[in-house]
């Protein structure tokens, strides 16, 4: 855009004396440049952003703190961090600095580290490294993690005592006891129909480890899965303060794991609680060697050097956190805080309210002598054109060879040459540490004391050396693959059919099944056909989820013989399907076509052969009379339940004459039927209604029903007929013997009808 002439135009170009500046209007900062400004900083043209807000600062009478710390963000986003460092100053010379306004600066550190140590794209990128959502640096490295179907939905590591949850899905145990499923968030168990059955969930004691896959883990990853078990153990003892205990199962379990970061990381943490910090300050630099780009090593390195009071070492740590996980808030408002109590001490701005552990840092108003000897400055007597005094102090950050890029360089002016005033000197001598120890900076810095002593420090013996030595870059854990050799069909068979499992399931006991073999048991008792326990509360459910992992490890590794066990399942339920042949017959009363017959399906042998009608999509059986099977060609048996081979029955149509005699015939009977019907008593007609429903109307093509018109089948189901008298007509072809026998019951019924 183009500024014209007037009080907000644009300073002048570098090198133009400051006193040639247009000053600001009415003898305050200029709104329109000021919009600029912040234009050019959300723009990323932090340089210009910088020189705006420095110009409207020197046309101010009075500095403003507003302005001064949004200069300071300009500067620090621009790389200009001793300027920037000063002009935080500035602000915090006109009001307290607080934590919170150093997040550019925060920010800015963490983005150089990112960009000229880490090498790691920008955030946002999308690239290695790139954001995370908050505490994602603690989650495991990649070769620690197990594979994607072993892994907990909620902790991400390896399944410890699997339980599985009624949706059908597997957790650790100690994952599943809290509440709800990590994957569908449903309940653990199924939700009560209602509210007069709500009682709390069961205690976590009731949840069953699955037998199956506890087996399998055993089987296919044993070093690991104890190693996790171990694990899970020392997890339960720390919960309960109990802390030695919690190191020595960590410390079995690294014995056992293939991949140790994350339990090193873990012990690092746990040694910190115990205020052993050179014993976690150990672990944390082995994690940081050999995992450079997993901030949960330098997570756990700050706590321990926070906890050693080393705590300039612990801001790098941080900003490190930040760099890998720019989403990390907790970690920026830790280096947020160590910034403002470090560099601006002088003004009174340590911060109150530091969170545990890091409340108990002390001043850095006086620094230690070790620390001192650490920074390297260069005290000259500069001649009065370089510096404007010859008591001014230079500090020089000079880089190695191996050293290229500076990360506080700016682009137009280098740091190394920047001369400081002398009322900030000493928290410039906390920013040369800082600056000597953040990555790419390569100020040459003797070790400290404590560092010598870190270097020469013998590993407790409570930590295994062959733990804490070297980690390996690629480290690749033993549950990444299954041996094809350990993968046994026997391990997925259902012990009712001694089948593979086909749509699996598991009881809250434990134990799994396939789908249809669960419940034929059921059917007949609602208890584990195994272990023999209750199960009326997942069986009032009737929603029997399959379970996922199990179903998933089946199709993997074992997908010709799952192949093979759809095959058989698809024959079955074909020839469940055929509705000729074996056809279930429900042997109960009469029923008739179109007409409700409601039944009470109790024995066992009927819900099986019910629960496949709906399982074959056919929704068909038979019904026939108790006393003899009539009307079928053969009959037998299938799983206590009787078949029988059929043929079905359609009424023969006739047309011409026949059928408007048939059509004459038809009326007359149906206007019979409804005469008869209107003349019982009012509370017969009520039992009917309720029983059959209301009669159905006359359609107006009798012979447009294969089965024949509806009104006459609801008829002959209300009519006092014995059973044989009702089969007879029933199984009649022809439509208009059906209607003169009807007929002819309807005449003898009304002559019999007491007066």
């Amino acid at each position: 855009m183009e500024l014209g002439p007037g009080p907000c135009a644009l300073p002048p170009a570098a090198g133009t004396a400051a006193g040639s500046a247009v000053p600001a209007a009415a003898g305050g900062p200029c709104a329109e440049m000021l919009q600029v400004a912040e234009e050019a900083f959300r723009g990323g043209n932090f340089e210009l952003a910088a020189e705006i807000y420095g110009s409207e600062l020197a046309g101010l009478p009075q500095p403003e703190r507003g302005l001064c710390l949004r200069r300071a963000d300009a500067l620090a986003r621009a790389g200009r961090m001793a300027e920037a460092l000063d002009a935080y100053g500035a602000a915090a010379r006109l009001g307290r600095l607080r934590p919170e306004e150093l997040r550019e600066l925060a920010e800015s550190f963490a983005l150089s580290i990112r960009d000229k140590e880490l090498h790691l794209p920008p955030w946002g990128s999308g690239g290695s490294g790139g954001g995370g959502a908050e505490g994602e640096g603690l989650g495991d490295p990649a070769c620690c993690r197990p594979p994607e179907l072993f892994a907990c939905p909620l902790c991400r590591r390896l399944l410890c005592e699997p339980v599985t949850l009624h949706c059908g899905h597997t957790h650790c145990r100690r994952c599943a006891e809290p509440g709800d499923c990590g994957r569908c968030h449903r309940p653990r168990r199924p939700a009560d129909t209602t509210p007069a059955a709500a009682a709390p969930p069961p205690p976590a004691a009731r949840l069953r480890v699955n037998v199956v896959l506890g087996n399998l883990l055993h089987k296919w990853f044993g070093a690991e899965s104890r190693a996790r078990r171990l694990r899970a153990e020392g997890d339960a003892l720390r919960e309960r303060q109990e802390l030695p205990a919690a190191l020595e199962k960590y410390n079995q379990a690294l014995e056992m794991a293939s991949c140790k970061c994350s339990l090193i990381a873990q012990r690092a943490e746990l040694c910190t609680s115990m205020k052993n910090y050179q014993q976690a300050l150990h672990d944390a630099e082995v994690l940081c060697r050999s995992k450079p780009h997993w901030p949960a090593g330098h997570y756990v390195k700050a706590k321990a050097l926070s906890g050693l009071e080393r705590t300039e070492e612990a801001l790098k740590e941080f900003l490190y956190c930040v760099a890998l996980n720019p989403e990390w808030s907790s970690m920026k408002k830790e280096a947020q805080k160590i910034m403002c109590e470090m560099f601006f001490p002088a003004f009174e701005n340590v911060h109150d309210s530091l969170t545990a552990p890091f409340s108990s840092r002390t001043s850095h108003t006086r620094l230690k002598p070790a620390f001192l000897s650490s920074i390297n400055t260069q005290s000259a007597v500069e001649d009065s054109s370089v510096a404007g005094s010859s008591k001014d102090t230079v500090f020089r950050l000079t880089k190695t060879p191996s050293q290229e890029s500076d990360v506080f360089r700016s682009t137009d002016s280098p740091v190394s040459h920047h001369v400081l005033d002398l009322y900030f000197e000493d928290n410039k001598k906390s920013l040369g540490a800082i600056l000597s120890s953040l990555p790419g900076v390569g100020l040459k810095r003797k070790l400290s004391n404590d560092m010598r002593d870190l270097q020469s420090l013998d590993v407790p013996n409570k930590i295994p050396k062959k733990d804490a030595d070297v980690l390996p870059e690629n480290a690749i854990i033993t549950s990444g693959e299954v041996p094809t050799t350990l993968v046994d069909a026997s391990d997925f068979e259902c012990s009712l059919c001694m089948r593979l499992f086909y749509e699996p399931v598991t009881t809250p006991c434990g134990h799994t099944f396939c789908l249809k073999c669960l419940e034929r048991c059921l059917d007949h008792n609602p208890h584990c056909p195994l272990c023999k326990e209750k199960l009326s509360e997942f069986l009032a459910s009737r929603t029997y989820k399959k379970t996922v992992l199990t179903e998933e490890l089946i199709v993997r590794y074992l997908p010709e013989e799952l192949s093979e066990r759809k095959k058989v399942y698809e024959e079955e339920m074909k020839e469940l399907s055929n509705l000729n042949k074996d056809v279930p017959i429900f042997v109960c009363t009469m029923a008739f076509p179109t007409i409700p017959c409601p039944l009470h399906v109790f024995e066992p042998r009927y819900r099986l052969m019910i629960r496949r009608c709906m399982e074959t999509g056919t929704k068909q059986f038979g019904m026939c009379l108790a006393d003899e099977l009539k009307g079928v060609l053969s009959h037998g048996q299938r799983d206590g339940y009787n078949t029988a081979n059929i043929e079905y029955l359609e009424d023969k149509k006739v047309e011409g004459p026949e059928y408007e005699e048939l059509v004459r015939l038809h009326d007359s009977v149906y206007d019979q039927a409804v005469a008869w019907f209107t003349s019982l008593k009012d509370n017969m007609k009520v039992q009917i209604l309720n029983h059959f429903g209301s009669m159905p109307g006359k359609e107006p093509e009798p012979q447009s029903n294969p089965s024949g018109p509806a009104w006459y089948w609801w008829l002959l189901a209300v009519l006092p007929l014995e059973n044989r008298a009702q089969l007879a007509i029933l199984a009649m072809t022809s439509l208009k013997d059906r209607l003169i026998a009807i007929r002819r019951v309807l005449i003898f019924v009304t002559r019999k009808r007491p007066r």
